[in-house]
C-alpha cells in the first residue's frame, strides 16, 4: 500500500497539477466539477483531467474509505443497501462481480443519486461515474488495477476483492451517503 499511495497516487497528483499549470483558469475548479464537465475543457486538458485527475479522485476516495471499524454499514446506508440491492450480501456480490469482471484495469463503485438511490458501476482505467457522465456521486471505490493488489495477491483478483470488504470504513461511506 505504501508504493500504491506514495508512488502511483502521487504521480496522478503531480501530473494533474502540472497540466493545470498550463490552464490556470481551471486551477481552483473543484476536481469533481472538472471531471463532470470534461467535454467543456480545452482539448489539451481533457486527457490530463480524465487520466490523472480521475486517478487522483478515485484514489482519494479509495484511501478515505479504508479502515476496519465495522464489518457492515448501519443506519440509513444499510437501509438503502437493503432497499436497492435486497440485502448486504447481494450488494457485496454485485459489487464484487463488477470488480472481478472488469476487463483489464479499472474500478468498481457504489454510487448514490440525488434521491439517495444506490447503484453500482464499473469503469475502465481512471474513469469514474463523474467522468462517464452518470448523474451519480461515487461513495465507495474499489481499485482493481493490478498495482493495487499484485504484490500481495498476484493474479488472484477475487481474493483481493473478498478481502477488500474487511477493510472498508463504513462510517466514512455512511457520511458520504448522507
Amino acid at each position: 500500500m505504501e508504493i500504491h499511495h506514495g508512488k502511483h497516487h502521487q504521480t496522478y497528483v503531480d501530473k494533474l497539477n502540472a497540466g493545470l499549470e498550463a490552464h490556470p483558469e481551471f486551477a481552483t475548479t473543484p476536481l469533481a466539477e472538472l471531471l463532470k464537465n470534461l467535454n467543456t475543457l480545452p482539448e489539451t486538458l481533457k486527457p490530463i483531467v480524465r487520466n490523472h485527475g480521475g486517478g487522483h479522485y478515485n484514489h482519494a476516495l479509495f484511501w478515505e474509505t479504508l479502515g476496519t471499524n465495522k464489518p457492515e454499514p448501519t443506519g440509513k446506508l444499510a437501509e438503502a443497501i437493503n432497499r436497492d440491492f435486497g440485502s448486504f450480501a447481494e450488494f457485496k456480490q454485485k459489487l464484487s462481480e463488477q470488480a472481478i469482471n472488469r476487463f483489464g484495469s479499472g474500478w468498481a463503485f457504489l454510487n448514490k443519486d440525488e434521491n439517495g438511490k444506490l447503484s453500482i458501476s464499473s469503469h475502465a482505467n481512471q474513469d469514474n461515474p463523474l467522468s462517464d457522465g452518470l448523474n451519480v456521486m461515487p461513495i465507495l471505490g474499489l481499485d482493481v488495477w493490478e498495482h493495487a493488489y499484485y504484490l500481495n495477491y498476484q493474479n488472484r483478483r477475487t481474493e483481493y476483492v473478498e478481502n477488500f470488504f474487511k477493510i472498508i470504513n463504513w462510517e466514512v461511506v455512511e457520511n458520504l451517503y448522507g
